[in-house]
């Protein structure tokens, strides 16, 4: 009998944990699809010639074109997709790389340092991040105007290397990462505050400045407002603004279409590169405090 009500009892406490472990994986499964079926799409698309896309005859074996396309892309208009492409690199690699040196140290100041109304300056960087991008992109616009950098390649890259989101997780990673009694060796030592900061805590906030790196790089390569604000010629478009360009052109010339296509999927790879190559640095650094 007692054993009977054991079973019972077991069977009873199991059906919720599997009932609730096969929602768990429903919603997973529904949301890798969410995600994986735009980018096989664009796979698909890409790999098709212009009357393949037009007749929406993406799923089928005939039409294949993609090497086609991949030389139309980088042909079209003189090699203009190249110039963007590499436009896009320099803001994105050089602007993430520098932003997050000024993020991390900005967090690392933060958190080691004294200094009047450092909370409430710390407090005026936490609501700098609620504040929406394209709500700042015309007082940059008239402050880019007024100092002559409409147009040019800096009035997209200096806006760019500030981000107060960037501040906030270098404060967090500095907590995380660096202990007090090691920066006061370093200074019993001998060590000046920038020989113990790029000698010592930088090297300890390795993994912080990869993962703000990542989250600079993502938003930068993405970047499409201020770009298309701040530039009028279209040899400094980065890619995001020059495929709009093109989109906005094929439905007049729908050999856009492609290339466009085309385009897009190869936009996808810096980021995709970049994550594969750095998602050791940026897993740790996500763990950052989780465990004293």
């Amino acid at each position: 009998m007692s054993a009977t009500s054991t079973t019972t009892r077991t069977a009873t406490t199991l059906r919720p944990r599997l009932l609730g472990r096969s929602v768990v994986n429903l919603v997973v499964g529904i949301s890798v699809l969410y995600t994986l079926l735009p980018v096989l799409w664009l796979v698909l698309a890409a790999s098709k010639d212009r009357d393949a896309l037009s007749g929406s005859d993406v799923l089928s074996l005939n039409h294949f074109s993609f090497v086609q396309n991949l030389k139309d892309l980088f042909a079209m208009d003189g090699g203009l997709y190249g110039r963007w492409y590499g436009n896009s690199l320099l803001y994105a690699v050089l602007g993430a790389a520098l932003g997050a040196l000024v993020s991390i140290a900005c967090g690392y100041a933060f958190d080691k340092y004294r200094f009047a109304h450092k909370e409430k300056l710390f407090g005026l960087v936490l609501a700098a991040v609620m504040v929406p991008q394209t709500v700042l992109a015309l007082p940059l616009y008239l402050m880019a105007s007024g100092t002559g950098l409409v147009n040019t390649f800096w009035s997209v890259f200096i806006p760019v290397l500030f981000n107060p989101f960037g501040v906030y997780l270098g404060r967090i990673f500095s907590q995380g990462y660096v202990p007090d009694e090691v920066l006061e060796a370093a200074r019993v030592d001998g060590a000046g505050e920038l020989t113990t900061y790029f000698r010592v805590a930088l090297r300890m906030l390795g993994p912080g400045l990869v993962t703000v790196f990542l989250f600079q790089l993502t938003a930068i390569w993405n970047n499409f407002f201020l770009p298309m604000v701040m530039l009028s010629d279209q040899d400094l478009y980065p890619v995001s603004l020059g495929l709009y360009t093109w989109n906005s052109s094929a439905t007049v010339s729908p050999e856009y279409y492609p290339v466009v296509i085309m385009g897009s999927l190869l936009a996808v790879l810096p980021l995709i590169l970049a994550f594969a190559l750095l998602q050791r640095f940026w897993k740790s650094g996500l763990t950052a405090g989780s465990v004293k």
